[in-house]
C-alpha cells in the first residue's frame, strides 16, 4: 500500500517541511558526486554508530569529521539510494505539513530532531556495540507519522494497492493505513536481528511512538478539535 496524497488542507506554508526535503535532496547529490569509495567513507562519518557513540569504538582519524553525538542528527539527511531518499520523502511531503501546521515552524524542527534522536537511540539499544551506520530520515519521517495518526485518525488518504500487475487506488482513514505501516514495522522488528543491517526497523518504530508521545507536548491545536474538522 503506498500513500499517493492526504485530503487534510493547512493553513501554513510548510517552511521546514520543504526545507528537509530539499536539504535531504541536496546531501544526496552530494553523495553521490563523491563516488563509491568516498560516499562509503562519508556514511562512516557521518552515520549514526552505536558503538562509537557509546565509546566502544573508534572511527579513524581520517573519518572523525563530527563529534559523535552530531552523528545522530547528520545520518538523519544521509541515504542509502534513490529507493530509500525517494520514499522517505515522499512521506515527508504528505504527512508533515500538517504536524508542521499543528505546532509552528519553530516547534516543528525540535520534534522533528528529537523523533529522530529517539529512532536511533531505539535501533541501538538492543547492541550498542554495533559497528553499523545507520542512515535516513525514516525515524525522524516515523515520528511525523506518530504525531499525524493522532492529530487526524479520520483524514482520508490516497493509497495505490498493487494486485499483481494492476494499481488501485482507494482513500482511506490515516488511523487505518498508518495503522497497517506500524503493524508491519512492528511484526519486522521483533523478527530482525539485534545487530544486523538492512532496514532500521526498531527506529521505525521507535521513532513512532516518539512521535505519539510528543504531539502531546508540541500541538498547538487540542486533538478533540482536529478530529472533529474530518469527520
Amino acid at each position: 500500500m503506498i500513500p499517493l496524497k492526504d485530503d487534510n488542507p493547512t493553513s501554513l506554508q510548510p517552511r521546514i517541511t520543504l526545507s528537509i526535503i530539499g536539504l535531504c535532496v541536496l546531501v544526496f547529490v552530494w553523495q553521490i558526486s563523491l563516488g563509491p569509495e568516498s560516499g562509503q567513507a562519508a556514511v562512516y562519518a557521518l552515520g549514526f554508530i552505536p558503538a562509537v557513540l557509546f565509546g566502544i569504538a573508534d572511527l579513524p582519524g581520517q573519518l572523525a569529521w563530527v563529534p559523535a553525538p552530531a552523528t545522530v542528527v547528520t545520518s538523519m539527511f544521509l541515504h542509502g539510494g534513490l529507493l530509500h531518499l525517494g520514499g522517505n520523502m515522499l512521506y515527508l511531503w504528505i504527512f508533515a505539513d500538517n504536524v508542521e501546521d499543528s505546532m509552528g515552524h519553530g516547534r516543528f524542527v525540535l520534534f522533528y530532531l528529537l523523533c529522530g534522536v529517539a529512532a536511533a537511540l531505539a535501533q541501538a539499544a538492543p547492541a550498542i556495540n554495533s559497528t553499523i551506520p545507520m542512515i535516513g530520515a525514516s525515524g525522524a519521517v516515523s515520528g511525523v507519522l506518530g504525531a499525524y495518526v493522532l492529530l487526524y485518525p479520520h483524514a482520508r488518504i490516497l493509497v495505490a494497492v498493487p494486485l499483481i500487475v494492476i494499481l488501485y487506488t482507494l482513500r482511506l482513514p490515516a488511523i487505518v493505513v498508518l495503522g497497517i505501516w506500524f503493524a508491519g514495522q512492528l511484526l519486522s522488528s521483533l523478527a530482525a536481528p539485534a545487530a544486523g543491517g538492512g532496514v532500521a526497523f526498531r527506529a521505525h518504530v521507535g521513532g513512532f511512538v516518539a512521535g505519539l508521545v510528543l504531539i502531546k507536548l508540541f500541538s498547538r491545536r487540542r486533538q478533540t478539535s482536529a478530529i472533529s474538522l474530518r469527520r
